[in-house]
């Protein structure tokens, strides 16, 4: 329900509810407010709500929830329990902390299901729902999979007016393609490649090297041209926009766009003619830029690299187009140092990797190093994003009416945050400066500082946390992260519709097309929507790493591992196994060789008669002894302390 507009002004907010039942209330760039336990009335996090001011928590400011303005989400899943005779709806979120009364609907227990929320009433102590669809068993693969997509809003199937539309271009996509040639800046007969993952599928970007006569370097940076099969008002664009991004899990990817477009006629699969959008630069041997041309172009891709492959080439210094390689190698060192010189963060951090059978068991579990040829891909797509933006942000300034574009923005980080982090890296021993605020320049000497301790990647996770989000908006306030003054999404209009826009708008402009008001108000709308449905595609992707974590370390009950500390509370420690990143709890109670304090002030436990001290960073030999696959939780127990008691 809704209140008047003068009622939303005064005092309401959005709550976010942790598992302990504590409230937040966040307004972007100003501190948000604590909502102590018990105080958030029948909040459920997404909720915009109306509150009062109550003083202080913890040094916070606070408040009380008065009532729920309007309710974020009407639909969740999770499973079915029968507790006490009453049967129990637990969502999957984590924020989502109270379990539902099932009115209506099948009661089974242990199933996977979709509830629709019909209310709280303040004199109930539970919120009520009906079920309204049985996805299955919980733990099976398919299910627990689509689950995962279901609660972050994402369908596996497209809708009959798309599967529609596909089938048309599949019949006339040839055709289109041959004629979409005619009129574009041709490439073709330029050494060209892409690098990917070797399970890439779609192929939505492309390098091609030339070396001119006076010793520089024609470099394009060609992205499949969507905009030219995909237009406005389509039921394939509709979708496209409506998902916004493309959903990967560690089994599947669940497209933006139909197969058609993603894995073949946008696809610049080698040795077929392609029509591309592109970025193409003049570097000298420093990289420095000497000439640039922005627009449409027919390309034709001479191999297609996996990332292992191209980087064989580099590493053997042998094999097919070896010299396009090295020249690329070489310039994107020369623009990652002038990046970092200009105060670009150097997040790089080992990414979680799994590998499942073909019933969807993991069968591996391996962090994956990023190498030359990954950074060389990112290199040049950077820099494509980056002059793009100005470039267009030059168009837009120069014009007479309205021309927006659509920016990749990234705010520095909130003081108050930057201050937990600064006291966080003091705690294990470094130094992060923040009497003038923090600037990236000083991150990366604290980066620096930890590399190769075994605290590295908590630091690092623990910077990524601290960042303001980026976002995509019409309003350009530049890229902190990467130092960047413009930055646009450009590169990969397959799986982002930010990109799509993008390309849309260099064509509109480059013809001279005005927009109407409506379509101009449309791309805030969009900005705003792909924020979000990033957000959701994040978590499920995430969320399908831990579901596989836990379920792989099943089989390693009872094996003891080496482990750091990754967090402190008054219930133990949170450790991470070194080789896989899973993460479990290490609980107080199982700590029997002394009583054991929580210092929260020093994130630290500390032994009351021994002394002994557990501190963030720690590194420690730790026996898994409780694997929860349903709630996907990990249990341990330190393996000194066993041995010492034994």
């Amino acid at each position: 329900m809704k209140k008047d507009e003068k009622t939303l002004k005064e005092n309401t907010g959005v709550i976010s509810i942790t598992r302990r039942g504590v409230g937040f209330i966040d307004f972007g760039d100003k501190e948000s407010l604590v909502v102590p336990i018990g105080k958030t009335e029948t909040a459920l996090s997404g909720d915009l709500v109306h509150y009062k001011l109550a003083g202080t928590e913890r040094g916070r400011p606070a408040a009380n929830v008065l009532e729920v303005l309007e309710r974020g989400q009407e639909k969740y899943v999770g499973r079915v329990i029968q507790e006490e005779g009453d049967w129990l709806f637990y969502a999957d979120h984590k924020r989502t902390k109270v379990p539902f009364f099932i009115t209506k609907g099948e009661k089974k227990e242990n199933i996977k299901a979709v509830l629709e929320f019909t209310g709280w009433n303040t004199d109930k102590k539970l919120p009520e729902g009906e079920i309204t669809e049985v996805l299955g068993a919980v733990g099976d693969h398919e299910v627990e999979m689509r689950a995962l997509l279901l609660r972050g809003g994402f369908e596996t199937d497209f809708p009959v007016a798309v599967e529609n539309e596909a089938k048309i271009l599949e019949e006339t996509g040839a055709d289109l393609l041959k004629k979409g040639v005619e009129g574009r800046k041709d490439m073709r007969g330029i050494p060209t490649f892409t690098i990917d993952p070797v399970d890439a599928k779609d192929f939505d970007d492309a390098i091609s090297v030339k070396t001119l006569d006076d010793g520089r370097f024609e470099i394009g940076i060609h992205i499949a041209d969507v905009s030219y099969f995909v237009t406005p008002g389509t039921a394939i664009d509709d979708e496209g926009r409506k998902r916004a991004t493309s959903v990967y899990l560690v089994d599947r990817t669940i497209p933006m766009l139909p197969h058609v477009l993603s894995e073949n006629l946008c696809s610049l699969r080698p040795d077929e003619d392609r029509l591309a959008m592109s970025a193409i630069f003049i570097l000298d041997k420093e990289g420095n830029i000497h000439d640039e041309w922005y627009g449409e172009t027919a390309i034709h891709s001479d191999k297609r690299f996996s990332y292992e492959e191209a980087q064989k080439v580099l590493d053997d210094q042998d094999g097919v187009l070896l010299e396009e390689l090295n020249i690329l190698n070489t310039l994107a060192k020369k623009l990652r140092a002038k990046r970092t010189k200009r105060g670009a963060i150097s997040f790089d951090r080992d990414e979680v990797k799994i590998e499942v059978d073909a019933q969807g068991v993991p069968v591996r579990v391996y962090l994956k190093e990023r190498i030359d040829t990954n950074m060389l891909v990112e290199d040049f797509m950077l820099l494509a994003n980056e002059k793009v933006s100005e470039y267009m942000t030059n168009v837009t300034n120069t014009s007479k009416t309205p021309r927006p574009f659509i920016y990749r923005i990234h705010d520095s980080p909130k003081e108050d945050r930057i201050k937990i982090l600064s006291e966080f890296v003091k705690i294990l021993g470094y130094e992060l400066p923040t009497e003038r605020g923090v600037s990236g320049k000083d991150l990366n000497m604290l980066f620096k500082d930890v590399e190769g301790t075994p605290e590295e990647y908590l630091i690092k996770t623990s910077a990524v946390r601290s960042m303001s989000k980026a976002v995509y908006s019409t309003k350009n306030i530049g890229h902190f992260g990467l130092a960047f003054e413009f930055y646009s999404h450009f590169t990969s209009p397959i799986r982002r519709y930010p990109d799509l826009i993008a390309h849309r708008l260099m064509k509109a402009y480059a013809n001279g097309r005005e927009l109407p008001q409506a379509e101009i108000a449309s791309i805030d709308e969009d900005a705003l929507h792909s924020v979000e449905r990033e957000i959701q595609a994040s978590e499920a992707e995430r969320d399908s790493i831990k579901l596989k974590q836990v379920e792989f370390m099943e089989q390693f009950v009872g094996k003891e591992f080496d482990a750091i500390i990754t967090g402190a509370m008054d219930r133990g420690i949170f450790v991470e196994e070194q080789d896989t990143r899973s993460e479990g709890l290490v609980s107080i109670r199982s700590m029997s060789d002394d009583f054991y304090s929580y210092e929260e002030s020093k994130y630290r436990l500390v032994g009351q008669n021994k002394g002994k001290i557990y501190r963030l960073g720690d590194t420690v030999r730790v026996r898994l002894v409780r694997v929860n696959t349903i709630d996907r939780l990990l249990d341990f127990v330190l393996a000194e302390e066993q041995k010492e008691t034994t």
